[in-house]
């Protein structure tokens, strides 16, 4: 005996859902600065529709019309997020700085392709990308998986169905039941472990929230069998309400999700969908069916989209940090009437289309809302190219030599190199796969650049980030001292022998150990790498172990750390200038050079203090000689780094001999 036939219904409280989810989804983002559990909410929704509306139609009609399907889709959800694409390129031209318009710019294209959640899981555990700043279409990831699941469910029904008549000779409803259980189980497991091993990604993880999906259509499935007394199910009904409305504050969800911890607003929805079926006039169902929570459910989606560009907009305009009520008031207000307007304006005309009796009306219209975006942003991305093809006098921008040698930066420059492309411009070696590893690799990676033909020193560049951002002042004085700079680098791990309580991971000691010994068995003439941690006003331990199994083998130069800003420096000085950007030494910077407090300096090390050409007359300011200092809050800006090779010449020049 076959499962009952999922009723395809409307289903009223499902619009109140909705409304909940959006509205604390922004609220949260407005007023807490934290994450709501809401997007979950969306997400089995999406899994309970989707389910029950192609059973449905499997049921009907034995085959699912991918065509008419997939335009049917795209019908409905292309107005909209196109109208807001295209609003973000606007408005991130005229309002955001430049500094973050790169990444937007990828952003609009993953948005657009419905990739986004991958676009930012990457960034959220790239250490070089970590420094982006929250983007107007950070939210989009969640429509990326949305479109990502209603793209493939059809494929998960069509097999299952396939899988009852064909393999397992068993009644169809069941079979999809045991598929579903079945990718429950498996993103299920997946998610918990992912989450525990690497959280940020598996936020952003598609297959780490699959389960969520399955979770909707598995309840599509058991529903009909799924009855209480009617006081259970109003119990029920705001158990599930309140679940979904307290799981932010319950939870640190942006930490802890997707995992089983997820299950806390999913179980909600699950609630109040069975507490409908088991309706009473005191439900929750009653309040969420009710008129006006339908009203809001139905521009739910556009009020999503449009909430959060409307407040990184403000951010940008008024410099705030925080959000206070009216404000934030002000934004709801705006974010819904934009949803309306642009459901009436947008997605209505466009939902009227047929599939059937005006597709190529249909496909023309949808290519244009595509094409205009794309176009736009395609154009924007020409633009801040070209201003990287600019090239910078050293008269006009010495950079660091307007320090050590006095050069007058001329006057009128804007700080170079352009905002949009500082962050992008790394040292060279990271164009190449095979001359660093990623925070999570513990393979060692050894490549040669510089004087390889005949060189005079080898020098080996080893760290993490702060070692690797000196690279092109070594690059940049390689011809003249003949220099060969091996390039052992890791992101987010320093060269030590200790972990610093954990802050560096199980594979950076690994890579450290396997380090150690590969300069022993090719010792070069000089390891450089960095002194100490930031403002630190000592030299860590772990750095003088590491240093002292090579006494004999190969000579230290260790260099200060640079100082760190506060925030984005590029942003800040394009928002209020450089000198109110610009720290005092004090702040940044310990009063002695770290290694003045060492009672036995290490025979085997040259150390060199290079904080004049960061700090001078009791300020660090980030732009020095018409060039900007850093690329983030604590990373040298490959340029000024170039500019760095003069104050670095004698110092490295006296310990090579």
């Amino acid at each position: 005996m076959d499962l009952r036939v999922p009723e395809k219904k409307f289903r009223p409280e499902l619009e109140g859902v909705r409304t909940v989810a959006a509205l604390l989804v922004a609220v949260y983002h407005i007023w807490i600065g934290a994450v709501s559990g809401g997007v979950d909410v969306f997400f089995i929704v999406s899994g309970y529709l989707i389910t029950t509306s192609l059973v449905s139609k499997m049921e009907r009609e034995g085959r699912i019309q991918f065509a008419e399907y997939w335009l049917g889709l795209a019908r409905r959800l292309f107005p909209l997020a196109f109208t807001v694409l295209l609003f973000v390129v606007v408005g991130s031209i005229l309002l955001v700085p430049e500094s973050q318009w790169k990444q937007i710019i990828g952003e609009v294209i993953a948005s657009g392709s419905y990739t986004q959640n991958w676009y930012l899981a990457t960034s959220a555990v790239d250490y070089l990308g970590q420094t982006n700043q929250a983007s107007p279409l950070q939210h989009f990831w969640a429509l990326s998986i949305q479109g990502q699941f209603y793209l493939t469910w059809p494929f998960v029904i069509l097999f299952s169905f396939w899988l009852a008549r064909k393999v397992w000779k068993k009644p169809q409803r069941k079979t999809l039941l045991g598929v579903l259980l079945v990718l429950f189980a498996l993103s299920m497991t997946y998610s918990i472990y992912r989450t525990a091993v690497e959280q940020p990604w598996a936020y952003f993880d598609t297959f780490a929230r699959a389960w969520e999906f399955s979770l909707g259509g598995i309840l599509a499935l058991l529903l009909p069998y799924l009855r209480f007394p009617k006081a259970m199910g109003v119990i029920l009904g705001w158990i599930g309400l309140s679940i979904i409305c307290l799981t932010g504050i319950l939870l640190p969800v942006s930490t802890v999700f997707p995992g089983y911890a997820a299950l806390l607003p999913t179980g909600g929805v699950i609630m109040i969908i069975i507490a409908a079926e088991n309706g009473s006039r005191f439900g929750a169902e009653k309040l969420l069916g009710s008129k006006p929570f339908q009203a809001f459910g139905s521009i739910s989606y556009g009020f999503y989209l449009w909430h959060w560009p409307l407040l990184i907009f403000y951010y940008a305009k008024t410099g705030a940090d925080k959000i206070t009520f009216i404000p934030g008031l002000a934004i709801m207000i705006s974010a819904a009437i934009l949803a309306w307007i642009s459901v009436r304006m947008m997605e209505k005309p466009v939902r009227k289309m047929s599939v059937r009796t005006s597709k190529k009306k249909l496909i023309f219209t949808l290519a244009l809302f595509l094409f205009t975006v794309m176009g736009s942003n395609t154009a924007w991305g020409y633009y801040v190219h070209q201003k990287g093809e600019e090239t910078y006098a050293i008269g006009d921008y010495p950079g660091a030599r307007a320090l050590s040698e006095g050069i007058t930066p001329a006057e009128g420059k804007a700080p170079a190199p352009s905002p949009a492309l500082v962050k992008e411009d790394l040292p060279s070696f990271y164009d190449q796969a095979d001359c660093f590893s990623n925070m999570e690799d513990d393979r060692v990676t050894k490549c040669s650049m510089g004087d390889t033909k005949d060189p005079e020193h080898t020098i080996a560049l080893v760290g993490g980030s702060h070692s690797g951002h000196w690279f092109p002042a070594l690059e940049e004085l390689s011809d003249d001292l003949h220099l060969k700079i091996d390039i052992y680098n890791k992101d987010a791990c320093r060269f030590s022998a200790d972990d610093f309580d954990g802050a560096l991971n199980g594979s950076c000691m690994e890579w450290n150990r396997t380090v150690v010994e590969m300069l022993k068995k090719d010792p070069p003439d000089l390891v450089f790498t960095t002194a100490n941690v930031g403002i630190g006003d000592n030299v860590p331990k772990g750095y003088l172990d590491q240093w002292k199994k090579l006494e004999g083998v190969t000579e230290i130069f260790a260099v200060r750390d640079n100082p760190a800003m506060e925030g984005d420096p590029v942003a800040c000085v394009e928002q209020n200038g450089i000198e109110a950007c610009s720290p005092k030494r004090s702040d940044v910077l310990s009063p002695e050079a770290p290694w003045e407090r060492l009672d036995t300096q290490p025979s085997n090390v040259t150390f060199a203090d290079l904080s004049g050409s960061f700090c001078q007359h009791g300020t660090c300011p980030p732009v020095v000689g018409n060039v900007y200092v850093y690329r983030d809050y604590h990373h040298i800006s490959t340029l000024y780094s170039k500019t760095l090779a003069g104050p670095l010449k004698e110092p490295l020049r006296e310990a090579l001999k």
